[in-house]
């Protein structure tokens, strides 16, 4: 264990919009494409989570309230950060009488951190919380056998609405976005009961978002018939050449409303993004089928590790 006097003094605050630069500073260039590296995520769910970050010249820490039970932390950067950050949050979480824990972290850290804690850490692999990574070219072309199914609700939707239009999402639609929104959740939960919170939060995160649109770089698009919106979906880039995809809506009552919305932005999003980050299934069965069924390029693994109390 490296000597208290090397480790770093490590400062949280709360997370600010103000952070933007600084963090992406880093996520950008990491090559890592876990959504919850997404700054618009981080801002969009702050207050559910009371999200506060450390940024060292390399490494950005961020600690929120993990399952709204304990303090959890995670790290960005370029390479797994030097094992005295580790010591530092591990000290900082045993003044408190707790043991560490650290999520997002991906398949080759958590065998290096494996390797070098050995039985003082656990991992636990969490599938219901890996990202789905996606070609956008796949999901803009629509190409190939595993995609028929695709194709054929594509081709459905364009036979009924030819003059479909594809418009970029300005915050002159936000309204429009919130009426489809509302219609959607009111469906979602008439299905679903148990739902409720995580949808009642996801709305308090699209108005956190909304709030600060321009600065947080978003891109978004909607799908528009006979002058009515029907599907909306927007995100920000989570690295420099991977897209995530923050939120999508559609008319659920409209044959190939969320097949147009998905193929349309990728047609139509900026070329620099080679990959599209389409998030978690949270476990839900459909919506896992719906992923799948869409052939990710791979899951993007997420595990928990728990260090024991120093």
């Amino acid at each position: 264990m490296p000597d208290s006097s090397t480790l770093p003094d490590l400062h949280f605050r709360p997370l600010t919009i103000d952070d933007k630069n600084g963090i992406q500073r880093i996520t950008l260039n990491s090559g890592l494409q876990n959504c919850n590296y997404n700054f618009a995520n981080l801002i969009g769910w702050r207050i559910l989570f009371d999200t506060e970050v450390c940024l060292l010249p390399d490494t950005v820490i961020i600690r929120y309230n993990f399952n709204h039970r304990r303090p959890a932390f995670f790290l960005n950067s370029a390479s797994l950060p030097d094992r005295t950050v580790i010591e530092s949050l591990r000290q900082i979480e045993a003044k408190n009488g707790r043991t560490l824990t650290i999520i997002n972290v991906n398949d080759e850290w958590a065998t290096q951190l494996k390797r070098q804690y050995g039985d003082s850490v656990s991992v636990e692999p969490l599938r219901n919380s890996y990202d789905y990574i996606y070609l956008r070219d796949e999901l803009e072309q629509m190409k190939g056998k595993n995609l028929k199914a695709k194709r054929n609700h594509i081709n459905k939707f364009l036979s009924q609405h030819p003059d479909f239009e594809f418009r970029k999402l300005v915050p002159e639609m936000f309204d429009r976005c919130r009426q489809l929104a509302q219609q959607w959740r009111e469906e979602v939960q008439h299905d679903n009961p148990w739902y409720g919170n995580t949808i009642e939060s996801e709305h308090q995160m699209i108005e956190e978002v909304f709030r600060h649109w321009d600065t947080l770089d978003m891109y978004g698009g909607t799908i528009f018939v006979d002058g009515e919106m029907i599907a909306f979906s927007f995100g920000a880039a989570v690295t420099n050449d991977t897209f995530d995809t923050c939120v999508e809506k559609a008319n659920r009552s409209i044959d190939g409303a969320f097949n147009i919305i998905n193929q349309q932005m990728a047609q139509h999003l900026p070329m620099q993004f080679r990959y599209i980050n389409r998030e978690e299934d949270m476990g839900l069965e459909g919506l896992r089928k719906s992923k799948l069924s869409y052939h990710p390029y791979h899951l993007l693994s997420y595990n928990i590790l728990t260090f024991e109390k120093i």
